[in-house]
């Protein structure tokens, strides 16, 4: 096995070499960023592992701030709304970093040989994001699954292999916990994930937290201890966020209409819409919007988280 050194140069270069600004490569579920801008940017992520190859980023969720460099790597395991910003990132010395996508239907099958985890049902489980250092082995997966993209004819047979060890790596490791959660069809953040693709799907709907409960299998106050365990905030703050960021994405196309846009994310009041927009981005919805039309050198790209 290549050293750790070694592997991040290999993992840079594969990067570098195959990076486009839609994040997607010929690899079902590989995704790969390349970033040369600092500016602040607002995603909802999805159930993801991210291995940071040059430069780093930090994450802000709810009040929480979780940071990732070179060497390192983030592991989410839920639809979560994410305000970061790269460190250490310009057109010289752009952020390099690789995403794999932990379906549950590649996660379920492991478990059977996987060390045992907790039989609790009844708990959310740990938080759904974290960060950490990525080891050697992990990286020396990463690196082979990466060199099958100067091997296409390679890619149907031999990715789904180096997956399932990626994988396997997640569950015995510090993150098994984690990864062992989106695979469990009975886990709490099973449940709790029920309720989050509810308020991601219906986000400008009334929020009823007895309805989202009953969603999640669970009574009221043990639904919202667990949402908040996994998210880091309460179903309202999620349903916000959730809110103003597919404000700030319809605003690109309709600069002009921004009391439209905020009836359509589902705010009756257009002075209230105005002050949570600001209070989150840091500007007017207006203004916001004519900066990210005229800001063309980071049109279309999709960041990883």
């Amino acid at each position: 096995m290549l050293t750790v050194p070694d592997l991040l140069a290999e993992i840079r270069d594969r990067i570098a070499a195959h990076a486009r600004p839609d994040l997607l490569t010929p690899v079902d579920g590989l995704l790969l960023s390349r970033v040369e801008t600092a500016e602040p940017d607002y995603s909802l992520t999805e159930p993801l592992l991210v291995v940071m190859a040059q430069g780093g980023k930090r994450l802000l969720l709810g009040d929480q701030t979780y940071e990732y460099r070179a060497g390192q790597c983030l592991v989410v395991s839920a639809d979560l709304p994410v305000t970061g910003h790269f460190i250490d990132a310009g057109p010289r010395s752009p952020s390099l970093g690789m995403g794999l996508v932990l379906r549950p239907a590649a996660i379920a099958p492991l478990l059977l040989e996987a060390p045992a985890g907790p039989r609790s049902r009844a708990t959310a489980g740990p938080p759904a994001i974290a960060t950490g250092e990525a080891g050697a082995e992990l990286l020396d997966a990463v690196a082979r699954l990466l060199r099958l993209l100067d091997h296409p004819a390679d890619v149907p047979v031999l990715a789904p292999l180096i997956e399932r060890e990626i994988l396997w790596r997640l569950l015995t490791g510090p993150y098994g916990g984690m990864v062992r959660q989106i695979g469990l069809a009975g886990s709490g953040l099973h449940h709790v994930s029920r309720a989050i693709r509810w308020i991601r799907d219906n986000y400008a709907d009334p929020l009823r937290i007895e309805d989202l409960a009953r969603l999640a299998g669970m009574s009221p106050s043990a639904f919202h201890r667990h949402f908040r365990e996994v998210t880091t905030m309460s179903p309202l703050q999620f349903q916000k966020r959730i809110r103003l960021q597919e404000a700030r994405s319809l605003l690109v196309v309709r600069p002009g209409d921004v009391a439209g846009v905020g009836h359509l994310v589902g705010y009756g009041s257009p002075t209230q819409f105005n002050r949570e927009y600001r209070r989150l981005f840091g500007a007017p919805p207006g203004q916001d919007a004519a900066r990210l039309r005229a800001d063309t050198t980071t049109g279309g790209v999709r960041h990883l988280p």
